[in-house]
């Protein structure tokens, strides 16, 4: 008698024209993402891995391996450039990563809005966009050389950009996407506005997204500074001035402590010891009020760089920006970790110091001004802790909660407990159950869904 032939074995045979990753380090290397920059899921995740790495490079591949993975009830862990720091690209049970590299079209860019697929980078959709009509992403992360439009949208928050037009899930800024469902006879669907975010940060466990379409602003030509700060509170009260004075063109606002500013080695000319620091991308016209207020607050420009060297050299600030500075720091100590909060319009620079005085030698300020979903400005933190045990972190984050400041849990796999409140939307669970009825997106990453999850 025969045995019986293995699931993934029955993938390769039926569908042997698609582009397979079968060497098994690779396989293990693209079950992977820079969840690594939490050692609580470093230890939770080590040697998950998927069984087969699958490239689709058009809408029939996709159907036809979806149609195949949930006739043979195989979970699929959706994979764009693996930039996120959760683990979102880690299957917990095995099964197909889908790589979306290879489905990376651009297809338009009109009347202030760009279209393309889930796999294209960040940094080719911007420029097919300025090049199809003059317009700029409005929110991007510090990983956009290398994340993908898909990545943004299942596990961005916030970012270059968010001091104009808000996180991601502001309204009107996610016009609309295209998703497929995990079923038998896959359904291909168009969700618009409030309904296409009900799969937005859900870490590609709510619905495979196949195109994204974008609201864009209009393409500046940005110039970048380091301006540096005898005083705490003068630096942050300067980045809080350029963050809320609307007449001046900003991208950019990130405030850096004078001790985190050691850890960023490439810029150590640019940064005294013992200085905290604003990196900012403003525009050529807002130049001149900038530096008004750099001089009313004591602050001096130690780094000046205009656009066009920017573009002619790609070396530009703003990859020293949200966790691309926790990023550089792991390059001069790997004894680190990071927190992710916010803070309370209003009271935020109260908070912020605060939490400086509370932790300052512990967790290492670094914020970046954004405005919050009601346009709001305020700050978001991705703080740079110096690691000892688990049981201490738990304990810094509970401090931060206990003075009024939210965090977002970045040491968790489970998506409802990387959000305030510890619960989803029923609407998003019931997107879910549209989507991904038979609970082969990642299973054990939803809460809500760990009753379903398949044998």
């Amino acid at each position: 008698m025969n045995a019986p032939i293995h699931p993934i074995a029955q993938l390769h045979v039926a569908l042997p024209d698609l582009d397979w990753v079968t060497e098994t380090p690779r396989i293990a290397r693209l079950s992977q993402d820079f969840s690594w920059f939490s050692p609580v899921l470093k230890r939770q995740l080590a040697g998950k891995t998927a069984d087969a790495v699958v490239r689709p490079r058009d809408e029939e591949e996709v159907t036809r391996l979806v149609a195949l993975c949930a006739k043979l009830r195989i979970p699929i862990t959706i994979r764009g450039a693996g930039t996120g720091n959760y683990g979102q690209a880690v299957p917990l049970q095995g099964g197909v990563v889908l790589d979306m590299s290879g489905y990376n079209r651009f297809l338009w860019a009109r009347n202030g809005a760009a279209r393309a697929q889930a796999g294209i980078r960040l940094w080719d959709f911007e420029k097919e966009s300025r090049a199809a009509c003059g317009m700029e992403l409005r929110c991007m992360p510090s990983t956009y050389r290398s994340a993908t439009l898909g990545g943004l949208f299942g596990g961005g928050f916030g970012g270059i950009g968010s001091i104009n037009y808000g996180p991601l899930a502001s309204r009107g800024n996610v016009l609309g996407i295209k998703a497929i469902t995990i079923e038998e006879e896959p359904k291909i669907v168009e969700l618009r506005g409030a309904d296409a975010l009900l799969m937005h940060h859900l870490w590609g466990t709510n619905g495979l997204v196949l195109e994204i379409e974008l609201a864009m602003a209009p393409a500046q030509d940005w110039n970048e500074y380091l301006v540096v700060f005898d005083g705490f509170d003068a630096a942050l009260e300067f980045g809080h001035a350029i963050a809320a004075t609307t007449g001046i063109a900003k991208r950019e606002v990130g405030f850096l402590s004078a001790t985190v500013t050691p850890y960023l080695k490439p810029l150590a000319e640019y940064l005294p010891a013992g200085h905290h620091a604003l990196i900012l991308a403003i525009a050529a016209v807002s130049e001149a009020a900038m530096l008004e207020l750099a001089a009313l607050h004591g602050g001096r420009v130690t780094y000046r760089k205009e656009a066009e060297e920017i573009a002619r050299t790609h070396r530009t600030l703003l990859e020293y920006t949200w966790n691309h500075t926790t990023l550089v720091a792991f390059k001069s100590d790997r004894n680190i970790t990071y927190l992710q909060s916010a803070f309370v319009p209003g009271e935020h620079l109260e908070q912020v110091r605060r939490m400086e005085r509370l932790l300052g030698e512990e967790v290492l300020m670094h914020a970046e001004f954004i405005r919050n979903l009601e346009g709001k400005v305020t700050c978001t933190a991705l703080q740079i802790v110096k690691f000892t045990t688990e049981e201490r972190l738990q304990q810094i984050m509970q401090v931060y909660r206990d003075n009024g400041v939210r965090i977002n849990d970045p040491h968790v796999f489970v998506v409802e407990d990387g959000k305030a409140g510890g619960e989803l939307p029923q609407a998003m669970v019931d997107t879910k159950r549209r989507f991904d009825p038979h609970n082969l997106l990642n299973p054990g990453k939803v809460r809500a869904w760990m009753g379903g999850v398949p044998a």
